[in-house]
């Protein structure tokens, strides 16, 4: 039996070394023969590798960064030390299904223009409950888009496959070659919006993002920052307006600025002054703050050669 090629999982540890661990037991059970294991610790207080190397999890290496990079430069250094063929990025608050490997290869086997590939996630905490089955796209007057099937029971209604719009930053594939034309995950966002801006420049490579309704994720959510917090609405404001500078046309980006000042802003400062939520105000306000303070390139295709080159701080990096 031929053991197919070698697939590279990477997830990003930041505090929660005993969730990472539960994602790694998970990954133990995959049925795919041929997996590197990357676990990136983003400075935790306490450093995971002694607990991991402690469970004994074969073919697993932990790199320490000296700093937190975020999301996207968190999962960047993962990359670049990955020596895979394809790439499955996992949040450590996700769960695996057995063949999860296998029936997100199926689709690049059958279709050379496919980049990514997207399995069906569900919460973990209610597990017949979809929380992605694909994405709509964003609209270039609002800057929102919507996970298709979110908060649905699942009872097979999404399980056409096919192209969708963005993949879901919580589990991905994607392969060596698109990363290579596309770049690496833009790391101005640190958190949130990086992964549809990254779908934006692997789509412009000329590669299709896949969903894949038969590979099946379990999410726990938001278990690194919270379901509701003032860093959660500082960045997702933040990048929410970032991701529209960067990506749509100036006519589009003219009436999302009208649209924000006119009714999204008011909504937000009426809201959280009602329920008190003055963290949340001034967080909200640092966000929308940011982009009036920062100036902005367009995003732009990063040449192949971004993705070899990229200058990293010196990581240590251990086998377990």
């Amino acid at each position: 039996m031929e053991s197919g090629p070698l697939v590279s999982l990477v997830t990003l540890n930041y505090n929660q070394a005993a969730v990472t661990c539960a994602l790694l037991e998970s990954v133990q059970r995959l049925s795919y023969p041929a997996i590197e294991v990357i676990v990136v610790d983003n400075n935790s207080i306490q450093n995971p590798e002694p607990l991991i190397r402690e469970r004994r999890f074969p073919n697993t290496r932990v790199i320490v960064n000296p700093a937190n990079l975020g999301f996207a430069g968190g999962n960047n250094v993962g990359i670049q030390q990955a020596k895979g063929e394809y790439i499955v990025l996992l949040n450590n608050d996700t769960e695996v299904t057995p063949d999860l490997i296998e029936r997100l290869l199926e689709p690049f086997a059958t279709d050379p223009s496919i980049g990514v590939t997207c399995p069906k996630i569900r919460y973990h905490q209610q597990p017949t409950v979809i929380q992605y089955a694909g994405y709509t796209p964003v609209n270039p007057y609002t800057g929102q888009a919507r996970a298709v099937g979110s908060h649905q029971v699942d009872e097979g209604q999404f399980d056409q496959p096919g192209l969708t719009h963005f993949a879901h930053g919580a589990a991905l594939m994607v392969k060596r070659s698109a990363i290579e034309q596309a770049g690496l995950l833009p790391e101005l966002y640190f958190l949130y919006y990086e992964e549809l801006d990254w779908c934006c420049r692997i789509h412009q490579a000329g590669f299709g993002i896949y969903y894949q309704p038969s590979a099946l994720v379990y999410h726990k959510e938001s278990m690194t920052v919270g379901k509701s917090n003032p860093l959660k609405v500082y960045y997702q404001t933040r990048n929410r307006i970032l991701f529209m500078r960067r990506n749509v046309p100036p006519r589009s980006l003219l009436i999302f600025s009208l649209y924000y000042v006119a009714l999204a802003l008011p909504k937000a400062l009426v809201r959280y002054t009602l329920k008190g939520q003055f963290a949340f105000l001034k967080a909200y306000l640092r966000g929308l703050g940011w982009n009036l303070t920062h100036n902005v390139d367009r995003a732009t295709l990063v040449k192949p050669a971004a993705i070899h080159t990229t200058t990293r701080l010196t990581l240590s990096g251990t086998s377990v």
